[in-house]
């Protein structure tokens, strides 16, 4: 009986190739039953320890998502899902790249130990950072035309969302279904006026990515107070603009887990996996 918050039969298939197996040792608990654990405490925010019982032990669910969590299965699969819809022509690579604030629950700011490093630098190390909220990590996103995550990436809570452009975008691979590198360049890039910067603009062109990004009013007066000298307005197409509310949508549905909503893993390792394993549902639900 499939319950709420649970793996469909279609989201199993599509990820049940892709979970490692041990090749030895005593029999383990059931994959599908584990993963089901991990989906339903993301998608409801409990803790470890609250899992139901139908999911096991919990601290069997805990490890067995730590262990994905540092070998990068779950980032995997979403790569492999990407893959399989790139090889249908399905993804649209009109990409728009935003970024989302999450505060960070009290649980997971208690990352210090005695004798350790110390509180700043254990926050920086984890993607937690202080801002006017308090204690926030922020996910930069970059999705396809139809509202799927491309790529993520993780910062503390007060990082401009200029400087993490680039590594957003170097981050989006997609593999080839055959033979070929992945696929790293989207056609067109929307951003917001945070993006505006000669340096990023420089940057999509020297890769051959058009981009509509509005101009920020300051850089306008700069550009008419030095007359010829400021060149001419970077393009700027509205229609192609208006698309920009995909990514809005994305984070939106990314939010529906109480787990990504607000952040309780204490290391950055464990929540990007588990904003992977959302993303990976949002794109095995679509194809």
């Amino acid at each position: 009986m499939l319950r709420r918050h649970e793996l469909t039969d279609q989201e199993w298939e599509l990820l049940a190739p892709l979970i490692p197996r041990a090749v030895t040792g005593r029999p383990r608990v059931d994959d599908r039953r584990v993963i089901n654990g991990m989906v339903y405490k993301i998608r409801t925010g409990i803790t470890w320890r609250d899992l139901p019982e139908r999911y096991g032990p919990w601290k069997t669910v805990y490890t067995r998502f730590r262990r994905y969590a540092l070998e990068g299965v779950f980032t995997h699969a979403l790569q492999q899902v990407q893959a399989q819809a790139d090889a249908a022509g399905d993804i649209d690579w009109l990409v728009q790249i935003d970024s989302t604030v999450v505060r960070a629950h009290q649980h997971a700011a208690a990352t210090g130990r005695k004798g350790g490093t110390n509180g700043r630098t254990n926050r920086n190390d984890h993607a937690l950072g202080r801002s006017r909220g308090g204690l926030t990590t922020k996910i930069h996103l970059a999705c396809d035309g139809r509202g799927r995550p491309l790529a993520i990436l993780l910062t503390p809570g007060q990082r401009h969302d200029g400087i993490c452009a680039q590594p957003l975008l170097e981050r989006i691979r997609v593999p080839r279904a055959g033979l070929g590198r992945p696929r790293c360049r989207p056609d067109h890039v929307i951003a917001d006026k945070a993006y505006s910067s000669r340096g990023f603009r420089a940057y999509l062109r020297r890769r051959g990515i058009g981009h509509t990004i509005p101009e920020k009013t300051d850089q306008k007066r700069h550009r008419h107070n030095r007359g010829r000298r400021g060149g001419r307005p970077p393009g700027f197409d509205r229609e192609i603009y208006r698309r920009r509310n995909t990514v809005e949508r994305c984070f939106n549905t990314l939010k529906h887990f109480r787990g990504i909503a607000t952040r309780y893993d204490k290391t950055a390792t464990s929540y990007e996996a588990a904003v992977s394993l959302a993303s990976f549902l949002l794109w095995a639900r679509s194809v």
